[in-house]
């Protein structure tokens, strides 16, 4: 090999019912649009005259910033339709079937090895890739997107950018080109899972970020992946066309128009009139009719889980008896039926049922009111307490938020736990989120989270993370996801945080409400879509007639 260049790096309404919220919509607030798209593309879907064009109804409040990492500034829904279509990463998981959780595969990296102390990784790059610029990919042009990332000496560093998406990847210690199809990225310790938490760290255009500035994607998007940017109107549309160069073959879709639509009721009454073609989160109570009326309905399984996430550092909850009483005095299963009507799973633990980690007898909580009202007691709270939750009005694998929270709310009363509801804009709660704050100083955070990629059993409970919101800290567990990052067999590190998530659920720093489903509904013109066990889509086998 040749000697490496090193780049050295430093870490960076409350409802008056559970379906009302569903029902009731603020027209103005949302427009539907029925005139035509973007480059007079018509943006109706269920009759487009132009074939081919994919109309997607988001949960997002406006569309996610264009940005390789910035693209989460909306949630993971923005990585799933901006960061997964205009660019790639390193790595990616394999979203072509829907029956297995997905497992990493090659991207722009076709192969990587570690060293015997998983401290340093070999990455070959892929041959003959480019930019949509034309601009070729190889190992200066990821050596420039890395250092971006987190290297806080780099000329190209971008504070805002390592704010969020470099929170991935900040325990690299070096990157260095070994050369032109060949980087060696070095860790602070073993990192075994590191090919797991690059698949959303994604790269964009030198040639544009030098032409247009440090946040000149955001506005401009140049990257490799299997869409184009074309247009965007901030608060109502985003168009991509087809890269019908795409390294990975061309996507069979020669359009997508995204479409910011928070409002469930709203996203159902677009895609019905023909003005969207695929819309996330369709409201539970119109499913039956979706689909009798010919609609595409899919679920899975994902790697999802709907917490409220415990301030453990405040009294009440700093007592695990407090918050395990809580997880029993809520009817996850009533919720399921009464008010998700089926498209979300009952959460029993801390790991959701399509992570490698879940385990069946882990399973804790059953509803039990008299089991939590008994805890209530031990702890000193034998009439209950007031506490403030803060959540979503929508957004990014929130489902219907405010129906579910006051459910919830209800079930709480019961065993004298009061829970003044505080209801947040999306976009606002991840300003807050991002830096380890919950929203108005209140004492838990509803928000929906991942562990599809293995990093976040650090980040959501790691002593001293600072997304770890709710400052939950167990020695035993951070002592448990440490033996993970040494363990390269992926079963084996399964078991780990298996061993882990009994700890957690045991702890009890959340409370577990349910396992998301994932639920789309699509115009029957849609079709070639794979349902996979991921938030994350693939958009490129699909096609509209």
């Amino acid at each position: 090999m040749k000697e490496a260049t090193v780049a050295r790096f430093t870490r960076p309404y409350r409802f008056r019912s559970r379906t009302a919220a569903v029902a009731f919509v603020l027209v103005a607030a949302v427009p539907v649009v029925s005139s035509c798209g973007a480059g007079g593309t018509s943006a109706s879907a269920g009759n487009s005259s132009s074939a081919g064009t994919l109309v997607i109804g988001m949960t997002a409040s406006d569309i996610p910033l264009l940005d390789t990492g910035m693209c989460q500034n909306e949630g993971y829904e923005g990585i799933r339709f901006v960061g997964n279509q205009l660019y790639d990463g390193l790595t990616k998981f394999d979203l072509k079937q829907g029956t297995a959780i997905p497992k990493i595969i090659p991207d722009l990296a076709t192969e990587w090895k570690p060293n015997a102390k998983l401290d340093s990784w070999d990455f070959t790059l892929r041959s003959g890739v480019t930019f949509h610029d034309g601009t070729p990919f190889d190992a200066d042009a990821a050596l420039f997107n890395l250092q971006r990332y987190t290297d806080k000496t780099s000329p190209q560093f971008y504070p805002e950018l390592n704010a969020t998406a470099g929170l991935a990847i900040a325990g690299i210690r070096t990157v260095a080109k070994v050369d032109d199809t060949t980087i060696r990225i070095t860790t602070n310790g073993p990192w075994s899972h590191l090919p797991v938490d690059l698949a959303t760290v994604y790269f964009g255009s030198p040639t544009a970020i030098k032409a247009n500035g440090k946040a000149g994607l955001s506005e401009k998007p140049v990257g490799t992946g299997p869409f184009k940017f074309e247009s965007i109107t901030r608060g109502q549309q985003l168009v991509y066309t087809a890269n019908k160069s795409y390294w990975g073959g061309a996507p069979k879709v020669d359009k997508i128009i995204l479409k910011p639509i928070p409002d469930a009721t709203a996203r159902t009454a677009a895609l019905r009139a023909g003005e969207v073609n695929w819309i996330e989160v369709p409201p539970p109570d119109d499913v039956p009719s979706l689909k009798s009326d010919g609609f595409q309905v899919l679920t899975n399984s994902y790697d999802h889980v709907w917490p409220w996430v415990l301030d453990t550092s405040k009294k009440p909850w700093s007592d695990p008896k407090v918050r395990q009483a809580a997880n029993y005095a809520i009817n996850r299963q009533s919720l399921v039926d009464n008010v998700l009507k089926g498209t979300a799973e009952p959460a029993n633990q801390v790991s959701p049922r399509a992570n490698v980690s879940y385990v069946a007898s882990t399973d804790t909580y059953d509803y039990d009111v008299a089991k939590a009202k008994s805890l209530l007691a031990e702890a000193g709270y034998p009439n209950g307490f007031e506490t403030r939750l803060s959540f979503p009005t929508s957004g990014s694998g929130n489902m219907i938020p405010g129906p579910m929270n006051e459910a919830l709310q209800q079930d709480l009363a019961v065993v004298g736990i009061k829970v003044k509801l505080e209801p947040v804009e999306w976009a606002s709660m991840l300003t807050d989120f991002f830096v380890g704050k919950v929203p108005g100083g209140a004492d838990a955070l509803n928000i929906s989270l991942s562990f599809q990629q293995e990093g976040f059993w650090q980040t959501w409970f790691g002593t001293g993370s600072a997304l770890n919101t709710g400052k939950y800290s167990n020695p035993a567990v951070d002592a448990l996801l440490l033996d993970a990052k040494k363990e390269a067999d992926d079963t084996k590190r399964g078991a780990i945080y298996a061993k882990a998530a009994k700890l957690i659920t045991a702890d009890a720093p959340w409370l577990f409400v349910v396992n998301d489903k994932n639920p789309r509904a699509l115009a029957p013109s849609v079709t070639g879509f794979v349902e996979p066990k991921s938030w994350f889509a693939d958009l490129t086998t699909i096609s509209v007639s």
